[in-house]
C-alpha cells in the first residue's frame, strides 16, 4: 500500500460536503486532492507543500497558488472529515492492551501548538502574559480524544476562535464510542463535566474516571465494601454557585501511590462504574495511570511527526488545517503501526521513529515507482518493509516517574534544579 492507497481506505465512504460558489474558471486541482496532498506533506518531513504534492501527483501547483486554495477553503470541510474518518479501530482479539474488562481505553486531553509571528496572526490572537512580558508565539489550542491502545485518534477540536480545552473537550464528547472507558486528568475532575460526561456515557453505555479536583467536597451517601464511597456532586446554577439545583451521584476512590523509599501521594477518582465487583478500585487506580498514553502521544506528534510545535502556516485558519492534518497523519500511522505489529506484540512496543522512517520511505517509492514495479515486485517490496517494521520493538518501558516541578516556578510549584527519575514498582493503597 501507497500513501493514496492508505487515503483511500481512510476516506472511503466520505463525500465532500458542499462548498460555496466561486466566480471564474474550475479549480485545475480538486478539494480532494488538497486535502490528501496535505496530509502527505505533514507525513514526509523536510520539504515545501508544492513539492510534496508534485511528488504525489507527478502535477505543479504553486506555493501561491497552495496559498490561495487553503485561504478560500471552509474549515467545515476539515470538520467533518475528522468527524466521518476518525474511528475507533482495536479489537479484543488482536488488541487486548486497548482494553480493560471489555471496555475500550480512550482518554480526552488537550495541547498547544504554537504559530509563526505573521501581521495575520498577530490581529487574531493576543499572546498569553508570563512574568517576563508576553510570550514569544501566540497558541491555538487541541483537544483529542484518543484511543490509548493504539495512539489512534477518535475525534478532535481546534479553537480556531481562542477556544480553551475545557470548551473544546466538552464538545467532543459527543463523539464518544460505544463501551468505552473515558479517561481525563483534574482540568475535568469537576462537577460540570462529570454531569455532561455521565449523561454522554450512557447514550452510548460507556463509563467515565476523572482525577477529581480537590476543592469539589462531595456528600456521603453510602460507605462500599471495598472501602470506596458511593457519593453525591452538587450541581450549582452557573449565575449563582450558592443555590445547589441538582445532585449526580458518582463512585469515589481515594488511593495513596507511591514508591518504597519515596513519599507517596494520594489519588482521588471519580467513576461512574458504582459495583467493585464488576471494576476492583485498584484496578482502575492503575488503569488510570494509563492516561499518561495521552501524553506520549502529544510529544510523538510534535517532536518525531513534525519536529517542532511551531506550525509553518501563517494564519490561524490554515494552523487549523496543518493541526487538523497532522491529527489525520497520525490515524494512518496508527493503522500503520497495528499492521507492522500483527497481533504478535503490543502496537505501542512497535518503534514510532522507525516506524515513521519506514513508512515515510516505503510511500515515497511507491509514489515514483509504482509504474515501474510489476505487482509481484510491489508486494515483496511491502512485506519485507512490514517485516522490518515489525521487527523494531522497543524494549518494555520502565515503570518510571519525574518529579512535578518546573524551572521557574509559579506559585507554589517547587523549583527544579536537577533531572530525576524514581524507579521501581508501584504500590496502590485504598484510603
Amino acid at each position: 500500500m501507497g500513501f493514496l492507497d492508505a487515503w483511500g481506505q481512510l476516506v472511503r465512504g466520505w463525500e465532500l460536503p458542499p462548498l460555496p460558489t466561486r466566480r471564474g474558471r474550475k479549480p485545475r486541482v480538486p478539494v480532494t486532492d488538497l486535502l490528501a496532498g496535505l496530509t502527505f506533506h505533514v507525513l514526509s518531513g523536510a520539504g515545501t507543500l508544492a513539492e510534496h504534492f508534485g511528488q504525489l501527483f507527478d502535477q505543479p501547483l504553486a506555493d501561491s497558488s497552495w496559498a490561495d486554495r487553503r485561504g478560500r477553503l471552509p474549515w467545515e470541510v476539515f470538520a467533518d472529515l475528522m468527524r466521518r474518518v476518525l474511528r475507533p479501530r482495536a479489537t479484543q482479539a488482536e488488541h487486548r492492551e486497548a482494553f480493560w474488562r471489555g471496555w475500550r481505553l480512550v482518554a480526552l486531553d488537550g495541547t498547544q501548538f504554537s504559530l509563526i509571528n505573521t501581521p495575520q496572526v498577530a490581529a487574531a490572537i493576543d499572546k498569553a502574559r508570563t512574568r517576563r512580558g508576553r510570550a514569544a508565539f501566540a497558541k491555538i489550542t487541541s483537544v483529542v480524544l484518543l484511543e490509548l491502545g493504539l495512539h489512534n485518534p477518535l475525534a478532535a477540536a481546534i479553537g480556531r476562535q481562542g477556544e480553551s480545552e475545557w470548551a473544546l473537550g466538552q464538545g467532543l464528547l459527543a463523539q464518544l464510542p460505544r463501551r468505552a472507558l473515558l479517561l481525563a486528568d483534574r482540568l475535568y475532575g469537576v462537577v460540570a463535566f462529570a454531569r455532561l460526561a455521565q449523561a454522554a456515557c450512557r447514550r452510548v453505555g460507556s463509563h467515565f474516571l476523572l482525577r477529581a479536583s480537590r476543592s469539589v467536597k462531595p456528600r456521603l451517601i453510602k460507605s462500599l465494601r471495598d472501602g470506596t464511597r458511593l457519593v453525591g456532586l452538587p450541581v450549582r446554577q452557573p449565575n449563582n454557585p450558592n443555590r445547589v439545583i441538582d445532585w449526580i451521584e458518582v463512585r469515589e476512590i481515594r488511593v495513596r501511590v507511591g514508591r518504597p523509599g519515596h513519599r507517596a501521594s494520594e489519588l482521588r477518582l471519580w467513576t461512574s462504574l458504582v459495583d467493585p465487583a464488576v471494576a476492583p478500585a485498584l484496578e482502575l487506580a492503575r488503569v488510570y495511570a494509563s492516561r499518561w498514553e495521552h501524553e506520549l502521544y502529544f510529544r510523538d506528534l510534535k517532536r518525531q511527526l513534525r519536529k517542532t510545535e511551531l506550525l509553518q502556516s501563517h494564519t490561524v485558519e490554515t494552523g487549523a488545517q496543518e493541526i487538523a492534518a497532522v491529527v489525520i497523519a497520525s490515524a494512518l500511522l496508527a493503522t500503520e503501526r497495528a499492521r507492522a505489529a500483527a497481533g504478535q506484540v503490543p502496537v505501542l512496543r512497535v518503534s514510532f521513529p522507525k516506524l515513521l522512517d519506514w513508512v515515510r520511505a516505503s510511500w515515497l517509492t511507491l509514489t515514483q515507482f509504482d509504474d515501474v514495479l510489476t505487482g509481484r515486485q510491489m508486494q515483496t517490496f511491502l512485506r519485507r518493509v512490514y517485516t522490518q517494521m515489525g521487527q523494531c520493538v522497543t524494549a518494555e518501558r520502565r515503570p518510571r516517574s519525574y518529579p512535578r516541578a518546573v524551572r521557574q516556578p509559579i506559585r507554589r510549584w517547587p523549583r527544579l534544579l536537577h533531572n530525576a527519575s524514581i524507579t521501581g514498582p508501584w504500590h496502590f493503597e485504598i484510603l
